[in-house]
């Protein structure tokens, strides 16, 4: 069978749906809102998802300049976003990606000036919004419904951090939701017409191949926009570092994570677009794996891998008839 492209790649790239969609490259600024989360801020727990940094995992978004107001100046953020990556990207436009922490986590008027005046931007094309599918309440969710009306031209996304469906993997990164919470927000933000993208780590402790390709069989059936593949890192900071030092578990070699990634491709469905790969963990803090810092060759890696075995994003995909999680 002959491999399947988009573009130049075996799988359906967000930079091949730009270009399709746009015409042009597009590029994500990661910015700050200023928001927490409730595993951190002790509604649900203090200590925050095992692999988190204290940063959110946003250690990539532009740092958070306050009006004289306090409130986050958006605007200033953009700027930095954008002359931080001038010297690769020479585009006019961006997504604004509000990546570190729960996003829709906070007061409601607040984050909804944050979002109204991001779109507002006329260098702002749409707004991708990270956070917990268990913080999505019905005044987050008018905001979202607003947005879509006030803004009809620009996307919006919503990404949900859901990592893994099972349930030992769950208790022990501490994502403190079960499955039919995520369930339930895809629901609710498809029936407002908001596009999903789905958070899935590769090389958590104690899953292998069969956990990793139920994970991407359930995300198949709810038919979700977006998804993005994050190798698992070890950050300073963290308890999963701790556990790294320990010895309680060892992270993938590069040649077992294209592997996985591989197959993890052929199992997608061909309609969701691939919005990451690999991930970045900050060189400061990452303590493992350190050939994750080289995500270029990774990448050529995963692509020669695929073209050898005739690997494509679909490939050994079936249409969901149901799912129970293992």
């Amino acid at each position: 069978m002959e491999q399947r492209r988009w573009g130049d790649k075996p799988y359906y790239s967000l930079d091949h749906y730009f270009k399709s969609i746009y015409g042009e490259k597009i590029y994500k600024a990661a910015l700050h809102a200023g928001c927490t989360c409730p595993v951190r801020d002790g509604t649900l727990d203090d200590k925050g998802c095992i692999f988190c940094s204290a940063g959110g995992s946003g250690e990539f978004a532009a740092a958070l300049p306050l009006t004289a107001e306090g409130r986050p100046d958006v605007e200033a953020q953009l700027d930095m976003a954008m002359r931080r990556v001038a010297d690769k990207f020479h585009g006019s436009h961006c997504i604004a990606y509000l990546q570190p922490y729960s996003n829709t986590y906070g007061d409601t008027a607040y984050l909804r000036n944050i979002y109204i005046s991001l779109l507002s931007d006329p260098r702002v094309i749409g707004l991708s919004i990270a956070t917990r599918p268990d913080c999505l309440p019905q005044d987050i969710l008018s905001v979202l419904q607003e947005l879509k009306e006030r803004f009809p031209e620009k996307s919006l996304w919503v990404e949900l951090g859901l990592q893994t469906i099972h349930p030992a993997s769950v208790r022990y990164i501490r994502r403190h939701y079960d499955n039919s919470v995520f369930e339930e927000a895809v629901h609710k933000l498809k029936d407002l017409g908001i596009p999903v993208i789905v958070h899935c780590i590769i090389g958590l402790p104690g899953e292998g191949r069969e956990q990793l390709y139920s994970t991407i069989e359930y995300i198949n059936t709810f038919n979700v926009f977006g998804i993005k593949l994050q190798l698992l890192h070890v950050l300073e900071g963290t308890d999963l570092a701790a556990d790294y030092d320990a010895r309680a578990f060892e992270v993938l070699t590069a040649d077992e994570y294209i592997s996985l990634l591989s197959g993890a491709l052929e199992r997608l469905s061909p309609d969701i677009v691939i919005h990451r790969l690999t991930g970045d963990g900050p060189r400061n803090l990452l303590i493992a794996p350190l050939w994750s810092t080289d995500k270029k060759n990774i990448l050529n890696r995963l692509h020669a891998h695929m073209e050898s075995t005739g690997a494509y994003q679909g490939r050994r995909y079936t249409a969901p008839s149901g799912f129970t999680t293992i």
